[in-house]
């Protein structure tokens, strides 16, 4: 990306005084602009880098997504067009042109309920203990659910798809079907889970924790006091209406 990207700055503005240009992780790469014509140098010149030594852009998975924005302009890798959609998987969560997560949750509760049909067999088995059960549901279930949990921005319509989807699951494990029925309060005693709420506060908590022991240099540093920043902002125009 040096060579790419060499001196000029293309890309969106960070802090008063850095620019972000672009988010790699392995061969997964997120090329960043305030413009089209930017963003199209961009690509052309990672394409004739990427082609030098070998390596070929992937076409189909490849796509350009438009924030706060009208320009039409398409942009181009070689001589076709790259699709533009409103939302894409980037690093296995969904992101979206509104900045929102309800998309991305969707796709969780449905790969979660994907993952936990396929393990039927262990939930109907007898010989395995319950708590062994809640074990294989932590880790192979539960993890599907909560990706990337730490930074959803979450409404009340999808935290209750979320905690239904998860009671769910665990009454199932717990052979717990209608007519018979059990508080969520007794559910989580007998399967030694929380709510689901919970476990997004404490994974929210942990990714903190994690950020703010990182050096100043770190863009999720950064992201995080920006964020604090705004937090603040809205709370203080609240309070400032109830006055």
């Amino acid at each position: 990306m040096r060579t790419t990207l060499g001196n000029e700055i293309t890309g969106i503005r960070w802090t008063m005084n850095s620019f972000l240009e672009d988010l790699d992780f392995a061969d997964d790469i997120c090329l960043l602009s305030s413009n089209r014509n930017n963003l199209q140098n961009k690509t052309t010149r990672l394409n004739e880098t990427a082609q030098s030594i070998g390596l070929t852009i992937n076409e189909k998975k490849t796509k350009l997504m438009n924030i706060s924005s009208n320009t039409i302009q398409p942009v181009y890798l070689g001589h076709n067009i790259i699709e533009e959609v409103e939302d894409f998987t980037y690093l296995g969560s969904m992101l979206s042109n509104t900045n929102g997560t309800a998309k991305d949750i969707r796709a969780r509760i449905s790969k979660a309920r994907y993952a936990f049909c396929q393990l039927q067999p262990i939930w109907k088995r007898r010989s395995i203990s319950l708590k062994t059960k809640i074990r294989i549901y932590t880790s192979n279930v539960k993890s599907v659910l909560l990706y990337g949990a730490e930074c959803w921005r979450i409404i009340q319509s999808d935290m209750k798809k979320l905690s239904s989807f998860h009671n769910t699951c665990l009454r199932k494990i717990c052979k717990i079907f209608w007519p018979n029925t059990i508080s969520n309060k007794d559910l989580y005693h007998k399967t030694n889970q929380c709510c689901i709420e919970t476990d997004i506060k404490r994974k929210r908590w942990r990714w903190m924790g994690h950020v703010l022991r990182k050096g100043n240099e770190y863009i999720t540093k950064t992201a995080l006091k920006d964020l604090w920043k705004t937090w603040k902002e809205i709370e203080k125009k609240a309070k400032d209406r109830q006055m």
